[in-house]
């Protein structure tokens, strides 16, 4: 395999001209070629494994490729197949096969961006699991991507395919707790650990292609599988991991899934003392315009509902809890409700892949889109920028950028380590 990036030399024009009206050939736009969908999976550890086992013994949605920088975990994936699949250590061969319809993205989160955007250049459909992308610039030209070549792209917020969920954001959209002026979250901290000397690769990984655009590290077990999450560099906290979830349902509820806030604070944290560096004791503040409101960010924070993480609505007539990522309602009971004649009924998805695949054969877009996706997951990523710069930043939600700071703007789209580059 050629030792460069991009496959045509997509990442190198991302940039300015993408924003530019493209026609593509009708390869491009085509849905799969009979009902049946073809499907690949780049990354096939744990959430990624999770959905492997929805395809792999599946005629209709059946896998053909699996792909695993680990290669114990690749070829592991493809003996729970039924049939012969095309087992790859490098994401770009899979993307070369004309025989996948489309991927399941579920690569450590500092790889979704890349992923995401060359498969929808080599015409794949995607389904990419939370949170959708590392910086702003890569969220930018996932957007992009999906829009030039056509592509479904699902973001695996999975929240939004809850009835709960989607029943809070009606309820809370058509005016039953009155005016919204503040959301408040909870979630436990993150784990710390010390500090621990490199030890060798183990057998079978490719570190190097693991560690792909982000900053070189020398291997450890706990920068690696899962422990990833930890890091700034490559996960970003609870806030990036949960708060995808977390952030997607409030922004359903309050209608901000095409717009962001006007100033990210971080009102306090600090990082652990060890390899970790992701912060705990973390408070930020979103301030909202036009309607006016405020949310918090609180890891901890005061727990409303009893489980391990939440938020809560307080509006002028009432207030509304919602417990966990899968937006159970804690109170009121009454939340389950169908709108009346002339409120806001939102889309219904009860099944996050099975929109996806729905919306591969009839081009429609689905419930987690890849535009609204960006907007939730710019939220996780300001709150760790203001923490990082340790001052309050003025954001411009139609520009995407942070106003009269340049060192801050810089973290929007930090270079990545060559040859990758956006």
């Amino acid at each position: 395999m050629s030792t460069k990036v991009t496959r045509r030399g997509f990442l190198a024009g991302l940039g300015a001209g993408m924003a530019a009206p493209v026609v593509v050939g009708s390869r491009v736009l085509a849905a799969p070629p009979s009902d049946q969908i073809r499907m690949g999976h780049i990354g096939i550890g744990g959430q990624g494994g999770g959905h492997l086992g929805r395809f792999c013994n599946n005629d209709r949605e059946p896998t053909v490729a699996v792909c695993d920088v680990d290669k114990g975990r690749a070829e592991g994936a493809a003996k729970r197949c039924k049939r012969e699949v095309g087992i790859y250590n490098d994401f770009r061969e899979l993307l070369d096969r004309k025989d996948v319809d489309a991927v399941v993205v579920a690569s450590p989160d500092h790889w979704h961006g890349l992923h995401s955007m060359l498969a929808c250049e080599a015409g794949k459909d995607v389904f990419c699991e939370k949170p959708m992308m590392k910086t702003i610039a890569e969220g930018q030209g996932m957007v992009r991507a999906a829009r030039r070549f056509g592509r479904v792209v699902q973001i695996g917020t999975q929240a939004r395919s809850t009835s709960a969920g989607r029943y809070a954001a009606q309820y809370v959209r058509n005016g039953h707790i009155g005016k919204v002026k503040e959301v408040r979250t909870w979630h436990y901290n993150n784990p710390a650990s010390g500090w621990e000397a490199p030890q060798p690769v183990p057998s079978g990984l490719d570190w190097d292609m693991w560690v792909g655009p982000a900053k070189w590290v020398p291997y450890h077990p706990k920068r690696c599988h899962f422990n990833f999450r930890w890091f700034l560099d490559f996960g970003g906290g609870q806030i990036r991991d949960r708060g995808a979830h977390i952030f997607s349902n409030i922004c359903w509820g309050m209608n901000v899934d095409a717009t962001g806030p006007v100033s990210v604070e971080c009102l306090s944290g600090a990082a652990p003392k060890g390899m970790f560096d992701c912060p705990n004791n973390f408070t930020v503040r979103y301030e909202f315009k036009n309607p006016d409101w405020n949310l918090f960010w609180c890891q901890p924070g005061e727990n409303f509902g009893g489980a391990g993480f939440g938020f809560k609505y307080f509006g002028d007539k009432g207030e509304l809890v919602v417990n966990g990522g899968d937006g159970s309602i804690q109170s009121p009971k009454e939340v389950y409700i169908e709108p009346a004649a002339g409120e806001t009924k939102l889309y219904v998805s009860n099944d996050h892949m099975g929109d996806f695949l729905k919306c591969v054969r009839s081009r429609e877009k689905p419930v987690m889109d890849v535009a609204i996706g960006h907007r939730v997951t710019s939220l996780c990523i300001l709150g760790n920028i203001a923490f990082r710069v340790g001052r309050k930043l003025a954001w411009d939600p139609a520009k995407e950028e942070i106003v009269g700071d340049e060192a801050a703007n810089r973290l929007l789209a930090p270079p990545m380590r060559p040859p990758w580059h956006l």
